[in-house]
């Protein structure tokens, strides 16, 4: 519409101008305003806060006030992009962690969100959930909303965060124990922020339920240190078959339970 616009202009400033009607110089000015009145309207219709792809696609930035209040609402997802340091020192209650930072990771988390529920995205400041926030949308989600200000406006609002998690650290000895102490033993090295942890809940309750000789031991990724650098558990999940105290399987990340059955 713009470019039409323009045009009809150019074909009455040609006429006036054949005509002697205004100056060489003036229809000069006259164009050259026109093309940043141009410019000025395709630039403002293409910059929102609130966004969408064209398929009924939602970005918005909300406020702290707005965060929490939306977050209470059932069936939504909460998604923390710091990093997994940032995020043991204080994080929003029920956040899964994805550092945007590290595009591998960053990808392969997020996959485990559902793209049909609403996804409500915070950092420390607001800059990298925003940035997450528009790739979030470019990979098919619908529902988007970042925390504008971030962790940061979210403390200067007094709104309550949770920490890093205050379990004893297990040393290695007290871990080979555990692994020893049933004839077999499921270990589950994940954390409550990890989306691919959580995909595999309901994966692993039903093998114990087939296998109820299989007993599960549970390592937290958020506080176990000690014990996944002796197992060189460097991204979760990891799970870790024992059998009277021997490990015969391994998988790092999502696992196709059960394992091969003359393990069980």
């Amino acid at each position: 519409m713009v470019i039409l616009i323009t045009q009809s202009h150019f074909i009455l400033m040609q006429y006036a101008f054949s005509k002697k009607i205004i100056s060489f110089n003036t229809m000069k000015k006259i164009l050259f305003y026109l093309v940043i009145f141009s410019f000025h309207l395709v630039s403002c219709g293409q910059s929102s806060n609130n966004s969408s792809n064209g398929n009924d696609a939602i970005a918005n930035s909300i406020n702290a006030d707005e965060f929490e209040q939306a977050i209470q609402q059932p069936n939504i997802q909460i998604l923390d992009v710091r990093t997994a340091g940032e995020f043991a020192i204080g994080h929003i209650k029920n956040a899964m962690q994805a550092n945007y930072n590290d595009e591998s990771e960053f990808t392969e988390r997020v996959k485990y969100l559902d793209k049909s529920k609403p996804v409500y995205i915070y950092c420390l400041s607001g800059a990298r959930s925003n940035y997450a926030m528009n790739t979030l949308q470019q990979m098919g989600f619908t529902k988007l909303y970042h925390l504008v200000g971030g962790i940061n406006a979210w403390r200067s609002h007094n709104k309550p965060l949770e920490g890093m998690n205050n379990e004893p650290q297990i040393s290695v000895a007290d871990y080979e124990v555990l692994t020893k102490k049933d004839s077999m033993v499921l270990v589950d090295f994940g954390a409550e922020w990890c989306p691919p942890c959580k995909k595999m809940e309901p994966i692993i309750q039903q093998l114990l339920k087939e296998k109820p000789d299989l007993k599960l031991l549970k390592m937290d990724g958020s506080s176990q240190q000690t014990v996944m650098q002796s197992m060189n558990v460097t991204a979760l999940p990891v799970f870790i078959i024992y059998k009277n105290g021997k490990q015969v399987w391994r998988k790092d990340g999502e696992a196709n339970l059960p394992p091969p059955l003359y393990l069980l």
